[in-house]
């Protein structure tokens, strides 16, 4: 199957590229920076091209990927963010022009505010995840917001994945649970089951216009690990 994998030089679109290889996919990889991706095989394409690029991204959708995974992203900031619903934007419109019918891109457990998780702990509901998603998180979480009401209304066949907290693991853990639902226990996701994931629900879609959630159950990383990554110093 050929993949467009939008963020393909963030450390989740570096795992997706790679396990889609090996599993014997035609991989379409996005970057601002294609002379500096560390990645080469067959298989690859390494196209220039920046979500905020109308044409950049009409470009990459013209050579017509079976299916999208969208994985960019970009760190906390007080100042506004639009990247994530300017970019949505722009591959919606690629893929309707180019007949492209499936999209999966990655969100956040942050913004599941309709309700607490199952067993949760009032300090996580009433305190970490509202300073979280009102205070350090809060443009990038509006943002994400949007990108998400974007692609509910649109009419490809697309499938948001929210996973939690996000740390590093090379290879998937074989033990991390996706639901529909509020999941219980840890909000981590490791991205190497992250990747997996997404390649699964772009390959065999398994959630058709629906919201997933997706936990790591194996691992517990430090705390100071997600905000490293947060504040983009992993």
């Amino acid at each position: 199957m050929h993949l467009a994998v939008f963020g393909a030089n963030g450390p989740t679109g570096r795992l997706v590229v790679l396990q889609a290889l090996a599993a014997g996919h035609r991989v379409t990889a996005v970057t601002r920076k294609p002379d500096h991706y560390p990645i080469r095989d067959r298989k690859l394409v390494v196209l220039a091209a920046d979500v905020t690029d109308v044409d950049g991204v009409g470009a990459v959708l013209d050579t017509q990927p079976e299916a999208v995974i969208s994985t960019y992203g970009v760190p906390f900031s007080r100042k506004p963010i639009t990247v994530y619903s300017a970019g949505i934007t722009h591959i919606l419109g690629a893929m309707v022009s180019s007949h492209v019918e499936r999209l999966v891109c990655v969100t956040s457990t942050t913004l599941s505010t309709e309700k607490p998780p199952p067993g949760a702990s009032l300090f996580g509901t009433k305190v970490l995840e509202p300073l979280l998603r009102n205070v350090l998180g809060r443009t990038l979480y509006d943002d994400m917001e949007r990108m998400e009401s974007l692609v509910r209304a649109s009419t490809v066949n697309w499938t948001i994945v929210r996973p939690g907290g996000l740390f590093n693991l090379s290879e998937p853990t074989d033990d991390y649970e996706i639901s529909m639902r509020r999941l219980p226990g840890n909000r981590v996701t490791s991205r190497a089951d992250l990747a997996e994931a997404l390649i699964l629900e772009a390959t065999t879609p398994r959630h058709p216009r629906s919201v997933i959630e997706i936990i790591t159950r194996s691992s517990t990383p430090s705390p100071g690990s997600f905000f490293r990554e947060a504040f983009g110093k992993s």
